[in-house]
C-alpha cells in the first residue's frame, strides 16, 4: 500500500452503527477488541460490557460505484456476563479481551471470545426458512390432541425474514489462575492457545474439560517474579511453533515438538539496550504489548510503548526494522507515568501483503508505515475530521519551537483519546480503528 500524503485513505462509515451521536459515553461501550475474519467479509468488535457486534460487508452497489461496499451491523449478542469468584472474593469483568475467528468450513461462522477467565466458542448462522405443517402441534406451537389427528401431513419449509443466530457451542473455563491476555487459533484449525500472565495453555476445540499447560513461568517463590507474559501467538503455517512476549521486552519462540512443556525456548529475541538512554522508565516502556506474525510467517512484529519493531525469525539479536510511533512523548514519560497512560497496551497489525503496518497512538491518531518506501503517515480518527467519503489529511505533531499552521502541539494532545485496537482487512486496503466507544472504517482512495 502506498502511503501518499493526503490521499491514502477515505472514510466510508463512522461508528454511528455502534454508537449514535446523541448517546452518552458509557464505560461499558468502550471497544476492547477488533478483528476481521479470514475473508474480510465480517468484522467483529468486543466491548467492556461483554457484547460482541459483528458487521458484514455489503456488496458493491451500481448506484454508488465509488464505494466498494459498506459494513453494516450483521449480529449483536451478549458473549460474557459479570461473575464473582467466591473462593477468591474476586469480581470477574465481562469485558471482551480478545476475539479470534476460525476459518470458515461451511455456511456458519465460528469465533472464539474471551474475558479474563472464560473462553467461549460461538456459532453464527443464518436462518431464512421455517418448518410448517407439523402433525403434533399447531402453527402457534401448542400441542394438538392426538385423538383429533385424522391424517398425516408432511412438514414443508417456508421462506421467512432472515434471522442471524449466535449460539455458544463450547465453553472453556477454569484453566487460568490469572487474567487471559491472548488467544490464538493454530494453523491446524483444531487447537488454539490461551495465555495469561504466567502460563500458556493448549486447547483442542472439541474438548472443554482439559487443556495442556505448555508454558509455565511461575517461580516457586512469587517474590522472585521478574517478568510476566504479555502476548502469545501461533505461527500462521507451522502448527508446532508459537511465540510469546514478556514485560521485559523479550520474545521467545518455542517448538512443541521439542518437549511437552516448552519451558526451554528454541529462539530468544532481544535487542541490546543502549546504556546511555537508560532511565527510570526504561523497563516500563520496553514491555511488549502485542506480537503478530506476518502472513508469510517469515517475520514477526512487536509493539512496545514508543515503537514498533519487525523481526526476522532467522535473526535473534536485533530487529530488522524499527519504527518510532510517538517518539515526541519521550520527554513526557514522567507525566504519562503519573496518569497511568504509560501502562496502555497498544496493538499492531499487518496489511494483507505484509508491506505495511499500522498501530495506534494518542489524540485519536493512528500511524501507518510503508515497509518498502520507509514512509510513514499520521492520521486521525474523529467525527470532526472524518466526513463520509472525505480524504483524510495527514497530521503532524510539533515538539517545540515555532508551530506550523497544520501542526498540533505535543502539549495539547488528549491522552484520554487513544487508539489501542486496530485491524486490517486480510485482502483489501480497508482498516478498522477503535477510538474509545466509536468504530471507524476507512478504505483506500478510489480515483
Amino acid at each position: 500500500m502506498k502511503l501518499r500524503h493526503g490521499s491514502t485513505l477515505t472514510h466510508i462509515v463512522t461508528a454511528t452503527t455502534l454508537d449514535s451521536y446523541k448517546r452518552e459515553h458509557f464505560e461499558s461501550d468502550i471497544i476492547s477488541t477488533v478483528e476481521f475474519n479470514y475473508s474480510g467479509e465480517l468484522l467483529a468488535t468486543g466491548d467492556k460490557g461483554g457484547r460482541v457486534v459483528i458487521f458484514q460487508h455489503e456488496q458493491e452497489s451500481k448506484n454508488r460505484p465509488h464505494l466498494r461496499g459498506e459494513y453494516n451491523v450483521y449480529s449483536t449478542f451478549q458473549s460474557h456476563e459479570p461473575e464473582f469468584d467466591y473462593l477468591k472474593s474476586l469480581e470477574i469483568e465481562e469485558k471482551i479481551n480478545k476475539i479470534r475467528w476460525l476459518p470458515q468450513q461451511n455456511a456458519a461462522h465460528f469465533l472464539l471470545s474471551t474475558n479474563d477467565k472464560t473462553i467461549k466458542l460461538w456459532k453464527i448462522s443464518e436462518r431464512d426458512k421455517r418448518a410448517e405443517g407439523y402433525n403434533l402441534k399447531d402453527e402457534d406451537g401448542r400441542l394438538r390432541d392426538p385423538f383429533r389427528i385424522t391424517s398425516l401431513r408432511v412438514p414443508v419449509l417456508m421462506p421467512m425474514d432472515l434471522m442471524v443466530e449466535a449460539s455458544p457451542r463450547r465453553i472453556f473455563a477454569n484453566a487460568h489462575t490469572y487474567h487471559i491476555n491472548s488467544i490464538s487459533v493454530n494453523s491446524d484449525h483444531e487447537t488454539y492457545l490461551s495465555a495469561d500472565d504466567l502460563r500458556i495453555n493448549l486447547w483442542h476445540l472439541e474438548i472443554t474439560d482439559r487443556s495442556f499447560n505448555i508454558v509455565d513461568i511461575k517461580p516457586a517463590n512469587m517474590e522472585e517474579l521478574t517478568e510476566v507474559i504479555t502476548a502469545a501467538e501461533c505461527h500462521p503455517h507451522q502448527c508446532n511453533v508459537f511465540v510469546y512476549s514478556s514485560s521485559k521486552g523479550t520474545i521467545r519462540l518455542c517448538d512443541m515438538r521439542a518437549a511437552a512443556l516448552c519451558d526451554r525456548h528454541s529462539k530468544f529475541f532481544e535487542e541490546p539496550e543502549d546504556p546511555s538512554s537508560r532511565s527510570f522508565f526504561s523497563e516500563i516502556i520496553s514491555s511488549i504489548s502485542d506480537v503478530k506474525f506476518s502472513h508469510s510467517g517469515r517475520y514477526m512484529m512487536t509493539r512496545d510503548y514508543l515503537s514498533v519493531k519487525v523481526w526476522d525469525l532467522n535473526m535473534e539479536n536485533r530487529p530488522v526494522e524499527t519504527y518510532q510511533v510517538h517518539e515526541y512523548l519521550r520527554s513526557k514519560l514522567c507525566s504519562l507515568y503519573e496518569n497511568d497512560c504509560i501502562f496502555d497496551k497498544f496493538e499492531c497489525c499487518w496489511n494483507g501483503s505484509d508491506s505495511a503496518i499500522m498501530t495506534g497512538s494518542y489524540n485519536n491518531f493512528f500511524r501507518m508505515f510503508d515497509r518498502n518506501t520507509r514512509r510513514d503517515i499520521t492520521l486521525e480518527a474523529s467525527r470532526e475530521s472524518s466526513k463520509p467519503r472525505a480524504t483524510l489529511k495527514p497530521r503532524k505533531v510539533s515538539t517545540g519551537g515555532k508551530r506550523k499552521k497544520d501542526e498540533i502541539s505535543v502539549d495539547s494532545l488528549d491522552f484520554n483519546k487513544k487508539i489501542l485496537h486496530t485491524a486490517w482487512h486480510p485482502k483489501d486496503n480497508v482498516i478498522a480503528v477503535a477510538a474509545t466507544n466509536n468504530l471507524y472504517i476507512f478504505q483506500d482512495k478510489i480515483n
